[in-house]
């Protein structure tokens, strides 16, 4: 059992379920869920490097943000809420709103999507930054009170969930609280500025997520943006430990410094300085990123997959569009495709990590078409070649490419190894110089059971496969190359790997 140190806390690791797991889904619902808008503009990633931390917020494509980018004044959102809305039309009017329509909601149909699309956990927003919590908490909101849903959402989901053999896994925003101090984030200094400091916000978030913890015993515990400064943080994560002995914890849980206003105004000075210098700083120091915490069980990048793999395991948040929360101005083509979808999970998972994608659904609970059909996509594709995604574990080279020219990503599962075509052949012959083709016992199409294969080891000792005339059309085609299978010394990716080992 852990004792509340962070010493204790530290030895726990990450269970076998999660790192199986491979594929969860983020649901964002709320009051911003009603307006359900922002701006259309590339993805944040993009948006932050070309232009910086000012536009970024200014021009936030995150719908869940509208509490926020409604203030800013003349930004594309507050614009949008004076014509719609009005200008003094108050955002708590949203919120009554979401608690009538998601009355009716029909949960059940929330977690069979989730099913559908192959997901082995799903991760509901329990309180977004706009402090409007999806469960009857017995803990009042300090400004609010009385600030959340008539139905227990969390709850009713978490049920749904379970029926279904999933994992239930909670978000709770313990960095940010719009409404407990007024804040609004124009600037990039307002990132650090803008969490609630104090004893009486860290009791309240504090008791919140134990409110959480205690009554639904979620699976994931994922945190967003930070901690207030707390001496107690490694207590809470071993009563989370001791209640949910399989659970795991996100990064997002960095506590700041202690303030006063010689660092307040050191922070608003850096945060000017940034921001006048960003045209002049190298774009991959450019990124949205989160600080490392005193422990956590995986690291949560945005919007963007790593270059290489990593030892450490990692999870991909995104949405299926731009935004996380439904944003009826984006178009079909701001979603992203089954294909690009399933080749970027299979990037992924090649990687050591998992994908947690994100959707957002109508106040009544339905969600877009446009946002289910590349889930639809990736699952009907699970359902050809999960196994060499389910349980699977990274190669001792996980990225590639034939000699042809078509990607290749690798897994590594019980039944040995499989390679994974990133997308249609260009012809029937190919070689995968990283695969030692003298070692290879046999060479499967998957999902093709009837499909004749010739294989063999060309002069460098590269492993060369003839495909069948007729190749189904799929975004991954899957090769099982068999047991006992090696990387060809001397190739680039064998020696790229193993430099990182």
């Amino acid at each position: 059992m852990f004792e509340g140190t962070w010493a204790s806390v530290r030895t726990h690791q990450v269970p076998v379920w999660f790192d199986d797991a491979k594929l969860g889904v983020f649901i964002h619902w709320g009051p911003y869920s009603v307006p359900g808008w922002a701006p259309r503009v590339p993805d944040i990633q993009r948006l932050l490097i070309d232009d910086g931390p000012r536009r970024m917020l200014r021009e936030n494509p995150y719908a869940e943000w509208y509490l926020n980018t409604m203030q800013i004044k003349g930004s594309p959102t507050q614009l949008h809420h004076a014509v719609v809305y009005g200008q003094d039309y108050p955002y708590d009017n949203f919120a009554r709103t979401f608690s009538e329509a998601s009355a009716g909601a029909d949960l059940e149909a929330i977690a069979e999507a989730c099913r559908s699309a192959g997901a082995r956990y799903v991760v509901l927003t329990t309180k977004h930054h706009d402090g409007f919590a999806l469960w009857p908490s017995a803990i009042a909101h300090p400004v609010k009170g009385r600030y959340h849903a008539a139905r227990d959402l969390v709850g009713e989901l978490s049920e749904a969930v379970r029926a279904r053999r999933m994992r239930m896994g909670l978000y709770y925003s313990g960095g940010y609280d719009w409404p407990y101090n007024g804040a609004v984030l124009q600037r990039a200094a307002d990132a650090i500025l803008a969490v609630p400091e104090g004893e009486h916000y860290v009791r309240y978030v504090t008791a919140h997520v134990r409110e959480l913890i205690d009554r639904y015993q979620p699976s994931v515990l994922w945190n967003d943006i930070g901690w207030p400064l707390d001496g107690n943080l490694a207590e809470l994560f071993a009563h989370y430990y001791n209640t949910v002995e399989d659970g795991v914890i996100n990064d997002r849980w960095r506590e700041p410094l202690a303030r006063n206003t010689v660092v307040d105004g050191f922070v608003r000075a850096s945060g000017a300085v940034l921001q006048a210098l960003w045209r002049f700083i190298p774009e991959r120091h450019k990124h949205l990123t989160f600080a490392t915490p005193k422990h956590c069980d995986f690291r949560t990048p945005e919007y963007e997959v790593p270059r290489e793999a990593s030892t450490d395991k990692w999870e991909l948040a995104r949405g299926v569009g731009h935004s996380f929360g439904a944003n009826r101005d984006e178009q079909p083509e701001d979603m992203i495709r089954g294909t690009e979808l399933i080749q970027m999970f299979c990037d992924v998972v090649a990687k050591n990590g998992n994908l947690l994608i994100g959707i957002g659904p109508r106040p009544d609970g339905t969600i877009p078409d446009q946002q289910l059909a590349p889930l639809r996509a990736l699952g009907s594709w699970l359902e050809v070649n999960g196994e060499a995604i389910d349980g699977s574990r990274p190669w001792v080279v996980s990225e590639s490419r034939t000699l042809e020219g078509t990607g290749l990503r690798f897994t590594t599962s019980g039944e040995g190894l499989y390679a994974l075509l990133m997308g249609m052949p260009s012809g029937r012959r190919m070689t995968l110089r990283a695969v030692d083709g003298s070692r290879v016992e046999r060479v499967r199409l998957v999902g093709v059971p009837d499909a004749s294969l010739e294989w063999g080891a060309d002069d460098s000792g590269s492993l060369t496969v003839v495909l069948p005339e007729r190749l189904p059309l799929s975004p991954v085609t899957t090769l099982d190359l068999g047991r006992g299978v090696r990387a060809l010394l001397g190739t680039p990716e064998a020696s790229k790997s193993s430099r990182r080992a």
